[in-house]
Formats: C-alpha cells, structure tokens, sequence
C-alpha cells in the first residue's frame, strides 16, 4: 500500500489543523492505520491508531481529548482532527498502516507515507 499525508501546515496556539492520509495500491479494510510525528532532535512517536473496521481507537496520552483518527472506506483516507493545538505539537506527522497485529500494538508499522509539517506557534 501507497500512502500520501497532507494538510500540515503554520496555525497558532490553540488552532485547529486536520490531516489527510491517502491510501493506495492495496486492500484498505485489511490495513491498520495510525499517526506518528518526529519533533526536531527527537525520536519518532507514536501519536494515534485506528482499527481495520474503524471502531476502534488508541491515543498517545499526549494528545488523548484533543486529537481524532477516523477513516473513510469508501474514499481510502484516514485523517487526523487536531483541535486546541499546543506549541509541543510541532513535529512532521506520518501516517503509517500495518496488517497484522491489533491496533494498540502500537509498534511494527510496514507502511510509511512522507511526513508532513505542523508547525505550532506560540
């Protein structure tokens, strides 16, 4: 599977920003999608999950109450609502699908897209 992010960009503190993941070349029902970022001189982390069926969710506690993975089958995308933005949440997000496993392992992902910029200010 292909996958394509978009919809990062510069919002201040406390704005909203929702990301677009497009998926391709493979069977979207199968796959496990989920979000990572990388902040500038740190690891990669893991930021939320969502199942095969879309009933099921995981969050980073980081971001619990103010971030929604959701995904659409019938359009083969996956996005990320991130409200009440933080300064912290600056980082290039990800989008990620795996096959195998359960959505809250939050490890193992196969399938990377390129990342793309959220930048937060204060």
């Amino acid at each position: 599977v292909q996958l394509q992010a978009s919809g990062g960009g510069l919002v201040q503190a406390g704005g909203s920003l929702r990301l677009s993941c497009a998926a391709s070349g493979g069977t979207f029902s199968s796959y496990i999608l989920g979000w990572f970022r990388q902040a500038p001189g740190k690891e990669r982390e893991f930021v939320a999950a969502i199942s095969r069926n879309g009933f099921g969710t995981d969050y980073a506690d980081s971001v619990k109450g103010r971030f929604t993975i959701s995904r659409d089958k019938a359009k083969y995308t996956m996005a990320l609502q991130m409200n009440n933005l933080k300064p912290e949440d600056t980082a290039v997000y990800y989008c990620a699908a795996r096959n195998i496993g359960h959505y809250s392992d939050r490890s193992q992902y196969d399938y990377w897209g390129q990342g793309t910029l959220v930048t937060v200010s204060s």
